[in-house]
């Protein structure tokens, strides 16, 4: 008969790809589990007041119209739902696939019970498949499988978070318009059951049985199955476990599967007391607590409380004598091999010759280690036991009384355990793989001696008083032949010869008087032993690591292990070396990655890859999470290493005379680190933890201060990051690492990771952790509650700089680059703070606060859009008023009569629109000074430190423009293509560098909008009787009541109409030339000497105008005489 698993056998192979199936979807919804939004648990009351309208449990399905028509009331809720589904679209779909896939899974498996009722594969059966060994195994997994995925969703994530994801993905899916979408049914397999996995949560009433048959799957199947685990050994573990009392822990796989299906035939839990009597005596005389799969474990004292025939059954076991009797035995077990094991770990106690001569003695001590292991791992975890059931706590009290239970004893004895089978697979590996090349030498060695002794006895070697014997003679030659015939391949026959010629030189030594010649004893006593030798080689049977393997399994522990995470850290806190000890426990863990992948590798899947990766990454988790220990208590040493370097010891001058020397050497203060090899990764998560905590601590600003706690708070912060950074670059030598580098990598990640959830607020698809670039897994960046508006500390530090600079309160002088108060004419700030800056959060700083400005730029572009929108356009009265002013100007060209009383009843009708205008308007601008001043502090900075790189971005931009130039005089030249990342990329590497002007940034993109030009200009204008001149300091506000700065005033409308076409700036500067022109007409008409205030300022606005965009003067002298120019500069 075909192999029930070849390749062309379709039977198994659909039967196993079912199977593969499950393995991985398991995997997937444990992965998932860690992934879940949170607003969907609708916890806390902020979420619940946000989203708790679009968010709907199976609730909906009752009146999904209704539903809708709340929000389709409501244009916010509407902009909310759909903001919300473009964030989390992708997730819910990821999850949705998975809940998909667990019902095509059951789908699967029943159309493949119906083929085989139908008889579509040829000469196979349910009842011949389950004859088969591979068969059974796989029918009993495929439904245990079923069993776990369904316990694993409900357990990892709950019914109601199932639910609203369910509901959320069918409103913002395609799914509900395709005809052939079965999300009803998956809805209805996967609705919520009422249970919780909450400490202390009620079970629900027939639970799970009730939602194990949701979906019907055949009875005979289930009986069959059920009928293959209460009597088999389906995976013949039996034969690893000869020990009677060991036949429990033998068949715990078994057991874990006959404990999920037994909820698909609740009638033997409930009623069958003679079958439920079977499977206790079978699989749990001895033990009641489970691991079901991958560690989740179970307490059958709890789980079967509900069900009559399995309590009853299960009292037995649960009797307290019985609970007494095997806790003690596994108490005495464990002190008798944990003395054998350490006995065995001594130094040059495991010699390959004492293994092969002691292997049953060894393997049995290892049976017995593990099964103690694992009965008290299991038995005595906290995970296990409900704290409110009193039996099952009285239960637990009795086996840590009698089996006197120590945890730190039993994880010495794990630990013990895991480095003796470490060592003894790693000998077993190495004494196969040289196996038939000692063999051979040995049967060389051996027949190389007898062919000498035949020499000897040949009178022709001269051998001390050794006559001559021909008999010997032909003798030996004859056993050197038999050596030399022993063939390697037939162990069998070879082991039986062997050991016939053994007897024969020990016979041949009594009969012929040979005892008297020790050289010749000693000749047929190395023959012997090499003899022996081969015998022991030729035993070293592959089985033995089989048998290793099944009895070291830790599946079980997947999740117990956790529990020990402390004892292991406090031990290699004391012990450093410990962690060889650890390598190997590590690695006895990893044995459990066997369990899923199994069948995945069997099937050839595709899955293979992600599955081992979720398992292993889980593993790698935990390993770095034990290990982390190692860089927190080099932090801690890190810690007064910053101490001493900040406040005792003095910076070591760059020049230093030769006798002053003994006292910048500061011998005394001095700290030692331990050199030791740490793990880098660790390093990088703790120097992450502390930086991160110590920017979010030091960046926390009170609005009411008087003056800003700014400059103060970021002076301390830069000494606390130079402590940092001098005491990391003073420890890298000692433990082998790039200091500087990883300082570099992981504050820039920090502050970028920060950035980029600071921006978050600005975007309708906000980036998750888990798509964000900066975040890791490994070594996470912590979040931190907000302490105000702002998420994280560099928009804490970008609205307190917009606090302090604010244009109502301050005045901006360009030429000093600093704000002064207002009505106390103290200073502010000046550009000293973004060299604070640059000292405290570096270059990535810098730039991170001027990436968000972008976004507070683009935020408040957008508002003076829909305010422009809402005040003027919407507006009839503004409108005309517009309209009327546009008749009365045109054409551009020519100059108004009575120009005063056209412009005055113009400002005087739109007076109620220029507050909110203003507002905009002047935080554009002082948003672009500051991005002015970063910019400066940037450029400055890129030259000082890496002046060539400056001189390398500054030629590659000239020559990348006047490549693009050329292209544009003449389109037959090349120009980078549409997929051609340069100029991006280029222009990330020149924002970095400050080599930029932001006022020529384009920040939104925008529609044509009627009258903006004039607007502007009306705009201009009407702010003007609010300024005055002044010599030394330039254009400034009359009163400090208005509340206006100039420069601020300037860029925010440069910014504007930058966002516009040009055609909108050229009409502007028109309307302003013709204001100056009428105005000046109007003076000279009634010969008045002095020039107009109104006009200065227009004048000085056109000045400012053509100095920042960097225009040619020609630009405003086509719309205002030169002359006017030349007399305005002698009023200046």
């Amino acid at each position: 008969m075909v192999d029930f698993l070849a390749e062309n056998n379709l039977c198994g192979q659909a039967i196993l790809r079912i199977v593969s199936c499950g393995n991985a979807i398991i995997a997937e919804l444990l992965r998932l589990s860690e992934f879940i939004p949170g607003v969907f648990r609708l916890k806390d009351k902020a979420d619940q007041q946000k989203y708790g309208d679009i968010i709907y449990d199976f609730s909906y399905f009752k009146g999904p119209e209704t539903c809708e028509g709340k929000l389709e009331a409501k244009p916010e809720l509407l902009d909310l739902d759909e903001e919300f589904r473009e964030n989390n679209i992708e997730i819910l779909t990821r999850f949705y696939l998975a809940f998909q896939s667990v019902h095509k899974y059951i789908v699967d498996l029943n159309r493949y019970l119906d083929d085989l009722n139908e008889g579509i594969y040829i000469q196979q059966t349910l009842e011949t498949i389950l004859l088969n060994e591979d068969g059974k195994q796989l029918l009993c997994e495929a439904l245990y499988l079923y069993g776990v995925m369904l316990l694993v969703i409900d357990q990892k994530i709950e019914g109601e978070v199932r639910e609203r994801m369910l509901v959320s993905y069918y409103r913002y899916s395609a799914a509900r318009s395709s005809a052939d979408s079965n999300l009803d049914d998956i809805c209805k397999l996967l609705r919520s059951t009422g249970y919780s996995s909450q400490p202390g949560a009620k079970r629900p009433p027939n639970y799970p049985e009730s939602y194990f048959s949701r979906v019907p799957i055949s009875e005979t199947y289930i009986s069959m199955v059920i009928g293959r685990l209460r009597s088999d050994d389906i995976y013949n573990q039996v034969s690893a476990y000869p020990l009677p009392e060991h036949r429990s822990t033998a068949l715990a796989t078994q057991a874990a599967m006959l404990y999920v299906i037994l909820y698909f035939d609740p009638s033997i839990l409930h009623t069958q007391q003679a079958k439920m009597r079977e499977i206790v005596d079978k699989y749990f005389p001895d033990n009641w607590v489970i691991s079901i799969y991958m560690g989740i474990t179970v307490n059958l004292a709890e789980a079967w409380e509900p069900y009559k025939a399995a309590k009853t059954a299960l009292n037995y076991t649960l009797d307290l004598s019985n609970v007494k009797e095997q806790a003690s035995r596994n108490a005495a077990v464990t002190e008798r091999v944990h003395a054998q094991v350490q006995q065995f770990l001594k130094e040059g106690c495991l010699r390959e010759e004492l293994v092969l001569d002691n292997i049953p003695k060894l393997l049995n001590c290892l049976r017995d280690c593990n099964v103690a292991i694992r009965w008290l791992m299991l038995h005595t975890a906290d995970t296990t036991c409900d704290p409110n059931n009193k039996r099952l706590r009285q239960i637990k009290d009795q086996i840590l009384t009698d089996s006197r239970y120590n945890s730190r004893i039993l994880f010495q004895l794990l630990l013990d355990t895991a480095q003796f089978e470490f060592i003894l697979k790693e000998m077993f590996k190495q004494m196969l793989s040289e196996k038939q090349v000692k063999w051979e030498n040995y049967k060389k060695e051996g027949s190389e001696r007898m062919t000498e002794l035949a020499d000897v006895f040949s009178g022709v070697k001269p051998l001390t008083r050794v006559e001559k014997n021909e008999n010997l003679q032909a003798w030996f030659r004859e056993i050197s032949k038999q050596i030399m015939s022993l063939n390697y391949d037939d162990s069998t026959a070879a082991g039986r010869k062997t050991v016939q010629l053994i007897q024969a030189l020990e016979e041949v030594q009594e009969f012929h008087q040979l005892e008297n010649n020790l050289q010749v004893c000693q000749f047929l006593a190395d023959t012997r032993k090499f003899l022996h030798q081969m015998i022991r080689t030729i035993n070293i049977k592959e089985e033995v690591l089989i048998t290793m393997q099944i009895v070291g399994d830790l599946s079980y522990a997947w999740q117990l292990i956790d529990s020990f995470t402390s004892i292991m850290q406090d031990s290699i806190r004391v012990s450093p070396s410990m962690v060889t000890k650890l390598r190997a426990t590590f690695l006895k863990l990893a044995s459990a990655l066997d369990l899923p992948l199994l069948r995945i590798n069997q099937a050839n899947s595709p899955d293979l890859l992600s599955v081992s990766q979720y398992y292993s990454g889980e593993l790698v988790s935990y390993v770095r999470k034990v290990l982390q220990i190692i860089p927190e208590s080099m932090f801690t040493s890190l810690l007064k290493i910053i101490k001493l370097q900040t406040h005792d010891i003095i910076e070591v001058p760059t020049r230093l005379d030769k006798d002053k020397l003994r006292d910048y050497a500061q011998l005394g203060p001095r700290y030692e680190v331990d050199p030791k090899q740490l793990l880098e990764d660790g390093i990088r998560k703790e120097l992450v933890k502390r930086v991160a905590l110590a920017l979010h601590r030091g960046l926390i600003f009170n609005p009411r201060a008087k003056p800003s706690e700014l400059m103060p708070k970021l002076k301390e912060m830069a000494a606390t990051m130079d402590g940092f950074h001098r005491s990391f670059e003073y420890i890298q030598d000692y433990v082998n690492i790039y200091g500087l580098k990883i300082w570099q990598e992981e504050v820039s990640r920090i502050i970028n990771y920060n950035v980029e959830q600071e921006c978050n607020n600005f975007l309708r698809t906000k980036i998750q952790d888990w798509q964000s670039i900066y975040q890791s897994t490994h070594i996470p960046i912590p979040k931190f509650t907000p302490v105000d508006e702002s998420v994280t500390f560099i928009g804490r530090l970008c609205r307190e700089i917009l606090r302090i600079t604010d244009p109502k309160i301050t005045c901006y002088i360009d030429q000093m680059n600093t704000w002064y108060d207002i009505k106390t004419h103290q200073e502010v700030t000046s550009s000293r703070l973004f060299s604070e800056i640059q000292d405290t959060l570096g270059t990535f700083g810098l730039n991170g606060l001027d990436r968000l400005l972008c976004f507070m730029i683009v935020k408040e572009l957008q508002n003076f859009l829909s305010m422009f929108q809402k005040n003027i356009l919407r507006d009839r009265a503004v409108q005309d008023t517009l309209k009327a002013l546009m008749s009365a100007v045109s054409p551009l060209k020519g100059i108004i009569a009575n120009s005063n009383k056209v412009y005055s009843a113009a400002i005087a009708k739109t007076q109620k629109i220029w507050t909110a205008y203003l507002d905009s308007i002047m935080k554009v601008g002082q948003m672009q000074i500051l991005r002015r001043q970063i910019t400066n502090e940037l450029n400055y900075s890129c030259r000082f430190d890496s002046k060539h790189l400056a001189a390398a971005l500054e030629n590659l931009n000239k020559a990348i423009l006047a490549d693009i130039e050329a292209h544009y005089q003449n389109p037959s030249l090349p120009y980078p293509k549409e997929d051609n990342t340069l100029l991006y990329e280029i222009t990330a590497y020149l924002e970095a560098a400050g080599i930029h002007n932001p006022l020529n940034k384009i920040y939104i993109t925008t529609k044509r909008l009627p009258y903006f030009p004039t607007v502007n200009f009306l705009f201009l204008i009407s702010q003007f009787p609010k300024l005055q001149y002044n010599r030394n300091l330039g254009v400034v506000c009359k009163r400090p009541a208005d509340q206006i700065d100039w420069l601020p005033l300037v860029l925010g409308l440069l910014t504007l109409l930058k966002q516009f076409h040009s055609r909108y700036t050229e009409q502007f500067l028109a309307l302003i030339g013709q204001f100056i022109r009428s105005t000046m007409e109007q003076c000279t008409s009634q010969k008045i000497p002095e020039m107009p205030a109104d006009v200065v300022g227009a004048l000085m606005f056109l000045e400012d105008y053509v100095r920042y965009t960097k225009l040619p003067r020609k630009v405003v002298e086509a719309h205002v005489p030169s002359f006017i120019f030349d007399e305005f500069r002698t009023v200046l």
